[in-house]
């Protein structure tokens, strides 16, 4: 494998009868904003579960920071970090001792924990809130806190699996603009999965996946003008002769 933040040939998973991932090609370059487009169904979590070793492979082979996601998992674990589509967040705990838990589990030493807990809360706006139960927290401050322990342990690949789901406007373009900053500011390769066009519009790169291929992989500006259409919906419908909110898992 190459020494990109993730790369993968051939990789594929069947449940059964059903293959739910066929033979993907990808790789992702240090730093990159990378966003994985496709309806629900479309195979996008069981690719990220794979990648970060949660899921087996059926075929094929990936690597993920470094090393490869079935022979050496522990090391793929301590490099990434991962936001699923719903919280796992302890809602009874404050959101600072949902941070010094994940801390403890990461051997954090307790300095360097209570300085990257007070730099994250920080960055997410969430400061003011560090003594308050997550379950008072709005959909927007939960998912805020989710990506800051995602990154607490300083991982170098980032997944984010649907992370906006439910969230209002406001609150999605907020947690971008945070996102945003703190991808440049700590060189972090984030992986994006999402159904939502106006959230790939902004990534380097979008692969766009449909009954679990790709159909199309490329900078979004270069994707539209190649198919002659003005947003990545028109991508979509252009690659698989159906539009993106009808489409599905075969």
């Amino acid at each position: 494998m190459t020494a990109a933040a993730i790369a993968a040939r051939g990789l594929g998973k069947d449940f059964g009868s059903i293959r739910a991932l066929d033979a993907l090609d990808l790789e992702v370059r240090e730093g990159e904003f990378f966003g994985f487009l496709g309806p629900n169904g479309a195979g996008k979590t069981t690719t990220v579960h794979i990648l970060a070793t949660l899921l087996a492979p059926s075929r094929g082979a990936a690597s993920v920071a470094g090393y490869d996601i079935v022979r050496e998992d522990l090391q793929v674990r301590r490099g990434i970090g991962l936001v699923f589509q719903e919280t796992t967040l302890d809602r009874d705990l404050t959101v600072a001792e949902n941070l010094r838990f994940a801390a403890r589990l990461w051997s954090i030493p307790g300095r360097a924990a209570a300085s990257r807990i007070e730099y994250l809360l920080r960055q997410f706006a969430l400061l003011e809130r560090r003594g308050d139960p997550v379950r008072t927290l709005s959909g927007g401050m939960r998912r805020a806190l989710d990506i800051a322990r995602g990154i607490l342990h300083e991982p170098r690949v980032l997944f984010l699996d649907e992370p906006t789901a439910g969230l209002d406007p406001r609150a999605r373009r907020g947690l971008w603009e945070v996102v945003s900053g703190l991808r440049q500011s700590l060189g972090l390769t984030v992986f994006l999965t999402t159904h939502y066009v106006e959230e790939a519009e902004p990534c380097d790169r979008v692969a766009v996946l449909d009954r679990g291929r790709l159909v199309a992989l490329g900078p979004p500006a270069e994707l539209k003008r190649e198919a002659a259409v003005s947003s990545l919906e028109g991508v979509f419908l252009a690659r698989t002769g159906h539009p993106l909110a009808e489409a599905g898992a075969s």
